[in-house]
């Protein structure tokens, strides 16, 4: 694995967490959920082609490098989460709700 440069708190969770000071709270009938969604989020079942900027591609590439990932898989995700409502427009219906 590449090395990472780790702020502060990330280097004292990762010393606490080599240390064996974190213990999950995690109960197996949530493990078991978090499992089935997982499984569902990660099923491949359909293709689509897009069209989109060359210069968006290369923006996705690289944040796919960044992340160590495909960068179909991040455009998928990034789809996911979208429509699962964890990710949103910020700007989406700004002309509606005036400052």
């Amino acid at each position: 694995m590449s090395q990472m440069k780790l702020n502060a708190e990330e280097k004292e969770i990762l010393r606490d967490f080599e240390a064996g000071e974190l213990k999950s709270v995690v109960t197996p009938q949530r493990k078991e959920e978090l499992a089935k969604a997982a499984e569902e989020t990660f099923k491949k079942d359909k293709r689509i082609n897009i069209r989109i900027s060359s210069r968006d591609l290369e923006a996705l590439q690289r944040r796919a490098l960044e992340e160590g990932i495909p960068y179909q898989t991040l455009v998928s995700s990034i789809l996911h989460k979208y429509v699962s409502g964890s990710l949103y427009d910020t700007t989406a219906n700004k002309s509606l709700n005036p400052d």
